[in-house]
């Protein structure tokens, strides 16, 4: 979700990292104004993994629908199955820019995320990547 992270799975190995979640507040982003504005007012703990919209686990902003299908039990229905039962209350949740029946997809960096359109978070991304390389590099050298 920034350079400091980007930098800090890099130092430990990985050849990339996957930011998802940085863009979809971006305006270029074709996810509904309702999953924008929950990823941008998300804390540290909103975030869950659940198969209740799918079938599938997936992490996402915790919301009604989640909460209590959580508290009441609901059973699980595996995918596809679940994902063609929840998709019309989906839908209608966003049309209606609510976000108590969206799956608001988002990792657990998503309080990190900016509405900046893609190219200059991109320039952004990049230029704290190398900060943050250069400043563990200064480290390693002490």
């Amino acid at each position: 979700m920034d350079g400091a992270g980007i930098a800090a799975v890099l130092a430990l190995g990985a050849q990339a990292a996957q930011l998802g979640t940085a863009f979809i507040p971006c305006p270029e982003s074709g996810a509904p104004e309702v999953h924008k504005r929950a990823i941008l007012a998300a804390r540290e703990d909103d975030t869950l993994i659940t198969e209740r919209f799918s079938g599938r686990a997936a992490r996402g902003i915790a919301n009604r629908f989640l909460r209590e299908a959580e508290a009441k039990h609901l059973p699980r229905i595996a995918f596809p199955a679940q994902n063609k039962l929840t998709g019309a209350l989906r839908q209608a949740s966003a049309r209606a820019g609510k976000p108590d029946f969206y799956a608001l997809w988002a990792g657990q960096a998503a309080p990190l995320a900016r509405a900046l359109p893609a190219a200059e978070l991109i320039a952004q991304l990049e230029a704290e990547t190398i900060a943050a390389i250069r400043s563990i590099a200064a480290l390693a050298k002490e």
